[in-house]
């Protein structure tokens, strides 16, 4: 398992990412924070495009976007060829999106969900393998050519 983390978001993610942070580093991992560092309002494309190109350089093998709804952090960074980011609310969501769609970055609603669940949908995510076989037939065909 890969230690290394990167995590972003914006302003309505602010807390749930300081939160889990701490969660992440407290199990062992090592995490590159893409801010944002404030509360204060912020456009999410200003950390989750970092963070993406940092993830598609192999700088990460893995992310977690947080922000009001999950929506706007997962849309922006499925603009990046080399991101497969998914949107979870719960945990079957995040378990299937590793196994089935290999998906490195995990999107989170910070406001739909309380926060012991964003914290456990984070670890699913990180410690599922990709199940691979006729899986990766389908993930090796998303991206555009």
């Amino acid at each position: 398992m890969d230690k290394g983390i990167a995590i972003g978001g914006d302003h309505a993610g602010f807390e749930y990412k300081t939160e889990l942070i701490k969660v992440l580093e407290s199990a062992g991992y090592e995490v590159k924070d893409f801010g944002p560092y404030t509360a204060a309002s912020a456009d999410y494309p200003d950390f989750v495009h970092p963070l993406c190109n940092a993830i598609e350089a192999g700088e990460f093998k893995q992310g977690i976007l947080i922000c009001g709804s999950g929506n706007g952090v997962a849309i922006t960074a499925n603009k990046h060829q080399g991101i497969r980011a998914a949107l979870c609310w719960n945990e079957d969501l995040a378990a299937l999106a590793r196994q089935h769609n290999d998906a490195n970055v995990l999107a989170l609603p910070a406001r739909f969900i309380p926060f012991d669940l964003a914290a456990k949908l984070a670890d699913i995510f990180l410690t599922t393998d990709f199940e691979g076989g006729r899986h990766a037939t389908r993930v090796n065909k998303i991206a555009c050519k």
